[in-house]
């Protein structure tokens, strides 16, 4: 929702907002910090890892276990239970499910299985997306919290339209909260593409951006075998320029339907005032 006047935004009784942005700029620290000051914290991430992806992910694991004859006779004797074991701070669980593409005996998937992994936390982002409006009111009717703040995932730009005001989570999102981009700097970018060359994790590709870059990687590597392929290489090279096809397209939604704020800013807000303070100033500077 877009906003008139910082004063009327301050005075409101009840707040609601959505965080976007890349992998380190503070949304994660953010919302720890707003827990502290009571209030309610939507992790999007953590919403498509249990409700969405949840039985995908377990039985992931029992597939897993299945391969180890101990284990398989006690799973078909329903004497053991394998779970998953999520948090908000703990997400490895839908980061092995998603994994990567590649070489098997390197701990890749085939491309094809990638693929369908992908479809599912696609689906899976737009329904966590969609229900934000029931938490905000959810939060408030059970739990009593005045104020929300939806923490997303740096993949929330592939699951929406930024420049259309029609895309079912652009209504559903600027309906019922104030869109804010935390912006990095390049230094922040460059940083994060240093730290994901070191340790490697599973990303969201829109479909067509990832037959592109796979095709890409492999003509660059002189690959014609998928199987042949490096699942941490192509990671890594994947990753960067994703993150550089994100940016834009991130400030692209800000633009239209939201607000900026600066990473280094929200690094000093150390309460939930201080951050509604932030708002409300960038707000004015919209106006």
């Amino acid at each position: 929702m877009l906003l008139q006047r910082p004063e009327d935004f301050l005075a409101a009784p009840r707040h609601a907002v959505t965080v976007f942005g890349m992998a380190g700029v503070g949304k994660t620290r953010l919302a720890s910090l707003l827990r502290k000051s009571h209030w309610f914290h939507y992790s999007v991430d953590y919403r498509i890892g249990t409700r969405h992806m949840g039985e995908y992910i377990v039985d992931n694991f029992k597939a897993e276990a299945m391969r180890v004859p101990f284990l398989r006779d006690l799973l078909r004797s329903d004497s053991i239970k394998i779970d998953s074991n999520i948090t908000f701070s703990n997400l490895e669980p839908l980061s092995t499910y998603l994994g990567r593409p590649g070489n098997p005996a390197k701990g890749g998937l085939r491309l094809e299985e990638y693929q369908r992994r992908q479809a599912q936390h696609a689906e899976g982002e737009i329904q966590a997306l969609l229900e934000v409006p029931k938490f905000i009111e959810r939060a408030h009717d059970l739990y009593g919290y005045d104020n929300f703040v939806a923490d997303t995932g740096g993949s929330l730009i592939e699951v929406i339209d930024p420049d259309d005001a029609e895309d079912r989570v652009v209504k559903a999102l600027t309906a019922s909260t104030m869109l804010v981009y935390i912006r990095g700097t390049e230094h922040d970018a460059a940083e994060l593409v240093r730290r994901f060359k070191d340790s490697p994790k599973p990303m969201y590709y829109r479909p067509a951006f990832l037959a592109e870059k796979w095709q890409e990687y492999k003509a660059l590597k002189g690959i014609t075998d998928d199987a042949k392929v490096d699942p941490d290489g192509f990671g890594a090279w994947g990753f960067e320029a994703l993150l550089q096809d994100r940016l834009p397209r991130y400030q692209r939604l800000a633009d239209n339907f939201g607000y900026t704020v600066e990473a280094s800013d929200l690094a000093t807000v150390r309460d939930g005032d201080e951050f509604l303070d932030l708002l409300a100033n960038a707000i004015r500077a919209r106006m």
